[in-house]
C-alpha cells in the first residue's frame, strides 16, 4: 500500500480510530494506512471492525482490530496502553466514536437517551483524550482530531441531547489545544455534516429526509466518508502544524446559509 499524499508525513505513526467498524472511521483508518501508518482500529462490533483491519492489511497496509467499547474508561485506558506497550508510543488519536440517541421534541427527552448520548460523545471524548495526551507527553507530542459534528455550531430541531453533546466536544477540544499545545500535542476536531454514511441512513430513516437535508446545503449533496477522513489527516499531519483548538467544518455550506 503506497503513500498517495506522502506531504503528510504521517509514515509509521502509531494512529488510533475509535468507532473504525463503519462510515468515518473505517474510511479515517483506510486512509491513515494508506499513508502509510501503523493503525489500531477500535470499535464494540468485532466482525465488523476486524473486517476494516483485514480489508487494510489485504492491501499491504498495517492494521489491528481492538475490540472496545468507549463508554468503558478502562477499555479506552487499555487501547492507548496497547499503542504504548506494543509500538512504544501513541502519535495520533482520532477519537470518532458517538451516537445520535433519539431525536425528539425537548419535553419529550429523558434521562435514558441523555445519559446513553453524554456517556458515548462526550465522557468517551474527555476520557480518551486524558488518556491519549498522557501518552502523548511521555513521548514528547503528537496530535489528536475528535469527530464533533457542525451541531457543535448550531441547535437542530429536536435533537437537543445530541447537539449538546457536539457543543461539549468542541468545549473539550478548546481547553485541551490551550493546555497541551505549548507542550507538542495539537488537539483539533471535525465538524461533518451530512455524510453518506450508515449513521446518517439511522439519523434520517428514509432515504428521502436524508437527500432533503442534502439537498439543503449549498452543495446539494451529501459528503462522504473519504472526504472526512481526508480533513482528518490533514489535522493529524505536520502541514497543520499551526492547527490547535480549530473545529474544520465540512457541512456543505450549510451553516453559512
Amino acid at each position: 500500500m503506497q503513500a498517495s499524499t506522502p506531504g503528510f508525513g504521517l509514515r509509521d505513526k502509531v494512529v488510533l480510530v475509535t468507532g473504525a467498524s463503519s462510515g468515518i472511521g473505517a474510511a479515517t483508518a483506510r486512509a491513515f494506512a494508506h499513508e502509510g501508518a501503523i493503525v489500531l482500529a477500535a470499535a464494540r462490533r468485532a466482525a465488523e471492525g476486524e473486517a476494516v483491519a483485514e480489508s487494510i492489511r489485504a492491501e499491504g497496509g498495517r492494521a489491528r482490530f481492538l475490540q472496545a467499547d468507549v463508554t468503558r474508561e478502562d477499555d479506552i485506558r487499555r487501547l492507548v496502553e496497547t499503542a504504548v506497550a506494543d509500538y512504544g508510543r501513541l502519535d495520533v488519536a482520532f477519537n470518532n466514536a458517538g451516537t445520535d440517541g433519539r431525536f425528539a421534541p425537548f419535553v419529550e427527552q429523558d434521562d435514558a437517551n441523555y445519559e446513553h448520548v453524554m456517556n458515548t460523545n462526550v465522557r468517551s471524548v474527555f476520557w480518551s483524550m486524558k488518556h491519549q495526551i498522557a501518552a502523548m507527553l511521555r513521548s514528547g507530542g503528537g496530535a489528536i482530531v475528535n469527530n464533533a459534528s457542525m451541531g457543535a455550531l448550531i441547535g437542530f430541531q429536536n435533537a437537543a441531547v445530541y447537539i449538546a453533546s457536539k457543543h461539549a466536544v468542541m468545549g473539550l477540544t478548546k481547553t485541551a489545544a490551550l493546555e497541551y499545545f505549548p507542550r507538542g500535542i495539537r488537539v483539533n476536531a471535525v465538524l461533518p455534516g451530512i455524510i453518506d454514511t450508515p449513521f446518517q441512513d439511522h439519523v434520517w430513516g428514509d432515504e428521502a429526509a436524508k437527500q432533503a437535508f442534502a439537498n439543503a446545503t449549498v452543495a446539494g449533496r451529501s459528503g462522504t466518508a473519504e472526504e472526512v477522513a481526508g480533513a482528518a489527516l490533514f489535522l493529524a499531519s505536520g502541514q497543520a502544524s499551526f492547527f490547535s483548538g480549530q473545529g474544520l467544518v465540512m457541512d456543505g455550506g450549510y451553516v453559512t446559509q
